[in-house]
């Protein structure tokens, strides 16, 4: 008999709350609820055992877990729902692993510049058998580099079942994800999560790749975020970040807006490529249509720029840039966050976070 024929009573809403562990991994656990909430401040605060995630002592070991977000089930499906939370200590102190927090602070003070995001995020399907991309031998190389990107037929594209999957999981969801594509090698796959607006960006990314951790348990595959998980002659995965104001998209907003954002961001060009995700020294070298991680540069439709301005974006006067340094594994709350922080000239918050950690 298949669970997923058995009708529950109508008063039951199971809620999966979902949080990132001390080595910002993924974690989930579920609970009954006897009625569907309308937003996430319906729903109860919980805790979990941060001795078994890397974030707590065995004698102190409780993490309270805060909803900040909710999502429908694709799982389980309706009235089901997925939560996204973040993390405290019990004295109310933010772990040091829950970047949420400080970017909810941002984006509050921001609120009225209405920032706007559209994070890509490329990843690669890691075939368990062989330990390497889908699509890649067990030993040696496939086809150079050329018929994979947006490709179609057998040969050249490796995944798009759990692709397909996972982007109709997403907008089931209520997810923003405005699209998929096939990347320029094997098993490599793009999702775009946007326009989003402030925190939403964040809660939405996190959530996308936990569901997509959920889909490719079906498949008993694996997903990476390295920034260069196949070195040589192959491009690496990074996570481009959209980004606009409304300055930034009225009338006269390139000159009066954008242009001082970006010699911003040149100043401040080393912590942002220090916060942004593990492997850039592999991948941003100045080949592969990157830029090289030691400098920062703009230019209009140059992919080989640390942030490049859109054609529309310069014809028409207005609109948005993309910042191509992010790396797979970034943090979209810690991006986000300095983007508005640079950009807009708001202060980073000063908090004092937990520091408690455990060996796990």
């Amino acid at each position: 008999m298949s669970l997923k024929k058995l009708t529950l009573p109508d008063n039951v809403c199971i809620a999966e709350y979902v949080w990132l562990d001390g080595f910002y991994k993924l974690r989930s656990k579920a609970r009954t609820l006897d009625e569907v909430p309308t937003s996430a401040e319906d729903l109860p605060e919980w805790n979990y055992d941060g001795s078994s995630t890397g974030q707590a002592p065995g004698t102190d070991s409780e993490v309270i877990l805060r909803p900040q977000a909710i999502y429908k089930d694709p799982f389980r499906g309706a009235p089901h729902i997925l939560v996204m939370c973040d993390t405290y200590n019990p004295q109310g102190l933010p772990l040091e692993t829950n970047q949420r927090h400080d970017c909810a602070i941002v984006m509050q003070k921001a609120k009225d510049l209405l920032p706007w995001f559209g994070c890509e995020q490329e990843y690669f399907l890691i075939d368990k058998a062989t330990g390497r991309p889908l699509g890649f031998p067990a030993e040696g190389y496939p086809l150079p580099q050329g018929p994979y990107y947006c490709g179609a037929g057998a040969g050249k594209i490796f995944g798009r079942d759990v692709a397909e999957e996972h982007y109709i999981a997403c907008l089931y969801a209520g997810i923003k994800m405005s699209g998929i594509n096939a990347e320029v090698a094997p098993g490599q796959w793009e999702f775009q999560i946007g326009p989003a607006v402030g925190m939403e960006e964040g809660d939405m990314m996190w959530m996308a790749r936990y569901i997509l951790d959920r889909v490719t348990e079906n498949y008993n595959m694996t997903i990476s975020y390295d920034a260069k998980p196949e070195k040589g002659d192959w491009n690496g995965s990074g996570a481009h970040t959209n980004f606009s104001t409304q300055p930034m998209r009225d009338e006269g907003g390139y000159e009066g807006a954008i242009i001082p954002a970006l010699e911003r961001l040149a100043l401040k060009h080393k912590e942002h490529i220090a916060a942004y995700g593990e492997g850039n020294e592999h991948r941003l070298t100045g080949t592969h249509e990157t830029s090289s991680m030691d400098k920062f540069s703009y230019a209009k439709a140059d992919r080989g720029a640390s942030v490049r301005i859109p054609n529309t974006t310069y014809a028409s006067g207005k609109g948005y840039f993309e910042d191509r340094r992010p790396s797979a594994s970034m943090d979209p709350y810690v991006v986000t966050k300095l983007l508005v922080s640079t950009c807009c000239d708001i202060p980073l918050p000063t908090t004092k976070f937990s520091e408690t950690r455990a060996e796990h």
